[in-house]
C-alpha cells in the first residue's frame, strides 16, 4: 500500500489509565508473580473488585477481592496457556450468602510502545 493514512484519533494505554477507564494493578499483580504490567478495567473493578455494601463482616476487601482475581488469572493462564487471551470464571461474594458466577477475559497484547502487557476485564469491556 502506498496511500497515506491520516489518524484521525488515537486513545493511549496510558490516557486511559490517567482517564480511570483501566486500573493500574501491576503492583499487586508483580508481587504474585506477574511479569508485564497489568491492569482492570473500571467495570471489573467498580462492579465485582469493590465489595458491594453489606459485606464488612463477611470478610470481603479490595485488596482480598483483587488478590483473588489475579490468583485465579495466573491458574487460568498456566491451564489454558499458549494464546493471548483466555476466559476463566470467577465467585464473587455479592451480598451475605450470594454468589456470583462472573466470565473473566485476560488478554495478553501490546502496550503503548509495543511491550507486552496484560488487561483483565469482563467480556462485554473487549
Amino acid at each position: 500500500m502506498t496511500e497515506e493514512w491520516n489518524m484521525i484519533f488515537s486513545y493511549t494505554r496510558k490516557q486511559a489509565i490517567e482517564d480511570g477507564v483501566l486500573i493500574d494493578v501491576t503492583d499487586q499483580a508483580k508481587q504474585m508473580g506477574f511479569k508485564v504490567n497489568t491492569v482492570v478495567t473500571d467495570h471489573l473493578f467498580g462492579d465485582y473488585l469493590t465489595p458491594p455494601a453489606g459485606l464488612e463482616g463477611e470478610g470481603q476487601s479490595l485488596e482480598g477481592r483483587l488478590h483473588d482475581l489475579l490468583f485465579k488469572t495466573l491458574i487460568a493462564a498456566k491451564t489454558f496457556g499458549g494464546g493471548s487471551r483466555i476466559e476463566f470464571d470467577v465467585l464473587f461474594l455479592m451480598s451475605p450468602g450470594k454468589w456470583a458466577t462472573v466470565k473473566i477475559l485476560a488478554v495478553m497484547g501490546p502496550g503503548d510502545r509495543g511491550e507486552p502487557v496484560l488487561t483483565i476485564m469482563l467480556p462485554e469491556d473487549d
